[in-house]
Formats: C-alpha cells, structure tokens, sequence
C-alpha cells in the first residue's frame, strides 16, 4: 500500500533517536519529524492540534479526556519518566524543613496541570500526609484552559516561577528544571538525599512516574485503524535498542563514566525492567494519576485508565 505522510513531535532522547536515525521504521508511514521541547510541543498540540502524533503530557491528557475535549488518544508508550521529590524546592530561610512545613505555604509552579506537580501533590498527600488544599498555589501559566478547582487557592503567579523563589514571592517551587539559583544561597532542595527518598517511595508503591505518553491525534487514528498497534511496536523496539546500549560497555554510549554500575542498580531495583511501556503492565500507575487528577480538582469526572488509550493497543506489550 502507498505510504502515509505524518508529523511526529517528540524530544529526541535514547527512545526515540533510533525512529529519527531510520534504524527503526513504521510499516506504512513516512514520519516527518519535529524535534522540540515539551512546553513547546504540548502547547502547539493542545490549542492547535498542530501535529499527527505527538509526544503529551498525561496530566494534561487526563484533564481533557476527563472533560471530553481532547484532541489526542493515547498509546502506552511512556516517552518520559522522572521520580519528582528531586523537583521541590525550598527557601532555607522560612523554616521549612520537612514535608510537613509545606501545608499552609505558597508555592510556585509553572502549570497546576503540570505531570510533575501532579505526582508531587499526589506523594505529599498520600506519603506525607499534607492537607493540599492548604496551600497557596502559585500558577505560571496554563497550556489548556482549567476551571478553578474547588477547594484549592490558586491564583496566577505573574512572574517566572524560578524567579517567584529566588526573589522570596513564594516559600517553595516544584518544578522539572533545575533552578540556576539553586545551592548559591537560600534556595535547595526540600530532599537533599532525594535519591534515597525515590528509591525507598518506588520500593513502597512500585511506581517509576510516568510523565508523558505519545499520542495520536483522533481524526488520523480514525482514518487509519491499523496505525496505533504499528506505532506501538515501533516504538517499544526503538526502547529496546536504547536499553541494550546502555549494556554496552566496550565503548560507553552515554558520557557516565560509572554508566553500567547504575545501570546494573537500576535493574536490579526496577526487575529487570527500568523503562515499562504497555498497558497492563502501567495500569495501576495511571490509575493513581486519575486519582490525584480527581483530588486536585483537575479531573472532571472519574474515568477508567482505558479510556485514555487507544483501544487497538490496551493489549500490546
């Protein structure tokens, strides 16, 4: 059959370089590629459905399935990962010290929608114990229009939230990138050793923080039936590819002088399987995001985790 043409917005990274490099090919398509960043990626997705396949953030996936306006049907291809107690940030000068010290506080975030806030607030109350809705959160902006969640202050920020900490506007920012101003004053992690505080939470839950999923927009998954299963297998080979050169120790891939002793750890602690993509296996997982998606108030109704991905696929892997 004739090959389709079809734009695909992902980061590069180990698990998708080998479908750019062509070492690994979807049957039937021609995929332009648009490499980017995800605030850039998700926003153009979003507000403009701008791409045929697009790397996208679960929490804001869950919210437009959730209210019935996405544009975009999942795949459980889990392009990025991140444990996020390494992504709470403190001033040291307000008398936090715990946990615990955050309820009551103002904190910054560059979207409440954001997967990373989404899993934080989600550990804070179930790991921790603190009352969420006590605190004052801070907005940077949102990529897709949210309702205001009952019960939550939430207000926007209007300003960079990096700078809302390092100038003392809020007491603490969660957020995925690192701020500049992070150990050359008051500012530092609210987990110093947060390593050990993600090993031992994964160890407790046996979660490893899914934090986008690629998707495909509905009007070309309608079009093309066979299209989502193909995507699926295309891209769990491209992670094994990735994953077996991380084994290769002749010459290392990736610049970690100590690459396989943490790699060797890393399996060891996840089971042999550092990086799960399919269904079944993310099930419970994505179910806990619905969860702490309905307890933010970002959720507008409880949906089953099936409903995020496409049909065709809820059986690979």
């Amino acid at each position: 059959m004739a090959k389709i043409t079809l734009t695909l917005a992902c980061v590069a990274s180990d698990r998708t370089r080998p479908l750019m490099d062509g070492r690994v090919r979807v049957p039937g398509v021609d995929l332009v590629f648009l490499p980017g960043e995800p605030e850039d990626i998700f926003r153009r997705a979003l507000r403009d459905k701008a791409f045929d396949i697009s790397e996208l953030s679960m929490g804001s996936h869950i919210v437009t399935t959730a209210r019935g306006d996405s544009p975009y049907i999942g795949l459980p291809i889990f392009l990025s990962r991140a444990f996020r107690h390494s992504a709470v940030y403190i001033r040291n000068d307000r008398g936090i010290h715990s946990a615990a010290d955050l309820a009551g506080r103002s904190i910054a975030l560059p979207e409440f929608q954001q997967t990373a806030a989404l899993w934080v607030r989600g550990f804070l109350r179930e790991q921790y114990g603190v009352d969420t809705t006590s605190i004052r959160w801070r907005s940077g902006g949102e990529r897709v229009a949210i309702a205001p969640p009952p019960g939550h202050d939430l207000t926007p920020l209007g300003m960079d939230p990096m700078a809302a900490l390092e100038t003392g506007a809020v007491d603490a920012l969660i957020g995925p990138r690192i701020p500049a101003s992070l150990g050359q004053g008051v500012v530092t992690r609210l987990w110093p050793d947060y390593a050990a505080e993600e090993k031992a939470w994964h160890k407790a839950t046996g979660f490893f923080p899914i934090m986008h999923c690629l998707a495909l927009r509905r009007d070309i998954a309608a079009a093309h039936p066979w299209l989502a299963v193909e995507l699926y297998r295309a891209f769990a080979k491209a992670r094994e590819i990735s994953l077996a050169e991380l084994r290769l120790v002749n010459v290392l891939r990736v610049s970690m002088p100590w690459l396989a002793s943490a790699f060797e750890e890393q399996m060891a602690i996840m089971g042999g399987d550092p990086w799960p993509y399919g269904f079944a296996r993310n099930r419970d997982e994505v179910a806990a995001m619905i969860r702490f998606a309905l307890a933010d108030g970002l959720a507008a109704r409880d949906i089953p985790p099936e409903e995020l991905f496409h049909p065709s696929v809820l059986t690979e892997g």
